[in-house]
């Protein structure tokens, strides 16, 4: 199976339990609902796979059924239902800020003979950025979708998608334009 784009989403299984837990979930309000569109439309878009990279807590053995369970039994149970991942989505667990770091995806991007990633998820200015770095430099097109990204610190937020798009040559996207913007799906 080929797909010329990857949608990831980084890390939307969270159950807001830790430090700046309050200031991320703010910030996730805002990117549930296009993120949850953005993921239903790429059902629909030739050439789109969606492929969840989610952070394991520390629990070293959590698969996705503990990652869901753990994250709809959290304090946000309302972000995290809207988004809950497919079956038929491919879902890689992850130790450190990178969804390439320790996993999978890199042989899985090539075996699906992808040319471009789409970023979606949390957090910007962490896991998103290092992610898109891992991406660069292992010569993928990078597309971040701002209304589909949350942060903690805004400012860095911001730093971030600069730097993605200045120094990773990133294309910064809304998720209503992102299927279909610049160069296709």
């Amino acid at each position: 199976m080929t797909a010329s784009s990857v949608l990831i989403v980084c890390d939307m299984l969270n159950p807001y339990d830790h430090d700046d837990a309050d200031a991320l979930a703010a910030s996730a309000e805002a990117v549930v609902e296009p993120l949850r569109d953005l993921i239903e439309r790429s059902r629909d878009a030739d050439g789109v796979d969606v492929v969840w990279v989610n952070d394991n807590h520390g629990d070293y053995a959590a698969q996705r059924e503990q990652l869901v369970e753990r994250a709809l039994a959290g304090r946000r149970p309302d972000l995290i239902e809207p988004l809950v991942p497919a079956p038929d989505h491919e879902f890689l667990v992850k130790v450190r800020h990178s969804a390439f770091y320790g996993t999978a995806l890199d042989e899985l991007l090539r075996t699906r003979e992808a040319r471009r990633v789409i970023l979606t998820g949390q957090v910007t200015e962490q896991c998103v950025l290092y992610t898109a770095l891992d991406a660069y430099v292992r010569h993928f097109e990078i597309r971040v979708v701002r209304d589909a990204v949350a942060h903690i610190d805004r400012s860095l937020s911001d730093a971030a998608l600069r730097m993605m798009e200045r120094n990773m040559r990133a294309e910064i996207v809304a998720a209503a334009d992102c299927l279909g913007a610049r160069s296709g799906a």
